[in-house]
Order: structure tokens, then sequence, then C-alpha cells
């Protein structure tokens, strides 16, 4: 007959040991879990190396073609189609967006005639701050209308790059982010109103 002794020394060894299994497991991380999005730099079309850009020229095969630069202040100026100040907020976003344009796919071998690229739709000119300058070629739109086709100028891989985040750039063309100035009023002056007024009969 097992002592009542034995079997009290018997649970707490097994409760124990089931402290141990909950800890140990529970301290580990899940398994197969991949993180969803881009999880390295060639990911990215522009890499963070680059630094900053201080450029941005968009030209299109029809002809538009907008072109923002940091000025001696570091602040952002239309160079093209006209000079002139430039709204700063719209300027940063789009700096901001030239280095998020995500790379879906890399296609090795493709005529770069059938996707657009021989004669592109759009010639991207980004220069940073590190002094160097890229230039890309935007083709068409794939068929799952999900990115663009794009090429470095000097040949090599083709890349299908977010359609989202190309979009958000090539808007520039057709809203240039000029900085907007007040609108004269045609309202009379006070002054002027109170002018007015006093000589009605």
């Amino acid at each position: 007959m097992i002592r009542r002794s034995t079997v009290v020394y018997i649970t707490i060894l097994f409760a124990v040991f089931a402290v141990y299994l909950y800890v140990s497991y529970r301290d580990q991380p899940p398994e197969a879990e991949a993180t969803p999005g881009p999880t390295s730099e060639a990911s990215y079309l522009f890499p963070k190396e680059a630094g900053t850009p201080t450029s941005i020229e968009i030209k299109a095969k029809s002809g538009e073609i907008v072109e923002l630069a940091r000025n001696s202040e570091e602040a952002w100026a239309l160079k093209q189609p006209v000079e002139a100040a430039a709204e700063q907020g719209t300027s940063e976003a789009a700096a901001s967006q030239v280095m998020t344009m995500r790379v879906l796919d890399k296609i090795t071998e493709i005529d770069p005639g059938l996707v657009g690229l021989k004669e592109p739709e759009y010639v991207l000119t980004i220069k940073f701050n590190n002094g160097t300058e890229r230039t890309v070629h935007i083709g068409v739109v794939t068929p799952t209308e999900s990115g663009y086709y794009v090429q470095d100028s000097s040949g090599g891989d083709v890349f299908i790059i977010s359609k989202s985040s190309v979009d958000a750039l090539l808007g520039l063309l057709n809203t240039p982010p000029y900085l907007e100035t007040p609108t004269p009023s045609l309202e009379p002056s006070g002054s002027e109103s109170a002018t007015a007024t006093a000589s009605v009969p």
C-alpha cells in the first residue's frame, strides 16, 4: 500500500514538471509564420544606401515633364514645367514614395519591347544626397494590373513595381506641387465701403 506522503510527493513532482513544460514551450517563437511584405532591401527599387532624394524628374512619352529639386536651403522647388516655389508637404511625400517603390517580381528574360520598355512610357531620374544618380524606364501596366514593368536605363533585369507606388509619382505630371498663393480679394476695403455707402443719396 502506497503511503499518503508518497502520493503527495508524486503529485508535486508532476505539477512542477507540467509548469516547466508550459514555460519552455510558451517562450519559443511560433513556427513558420512568414512576415508579410518585403524583408530585404532587394525588395525595393532604390536601396536605402543611396541616401535621400535631392531631385526627382519624371518625363512622359506624351511630352509632359515635372522636376523637383532641393535648393540651397534644402527646401523643395519646382524646376519644370516652370521654375516656381513648391508645396513642401507634397514634395516631401513624393521623395518618401521614391524610397518605398516595392519590387513585386524580377524577370530575367523578356523582350523589353513587349512590355513598353524599348520606348518607355515614362522615364524617372532620381538624384541622391550621396551624389549618385539613377534613371529607370517605366513601361506598361502588367496584365494583372498590379504593377508596372521597370528597367534601369542601362539595361539588365526587368522588375515589376507596385502600381500604386508608381501612380503616386506619375500624378505629379498632372498636378505639379505648386505652392499655393493667396487669391487677391475682390472685396472693397472697409474705408472704400464706407465711402461708397456715404456717397449714396
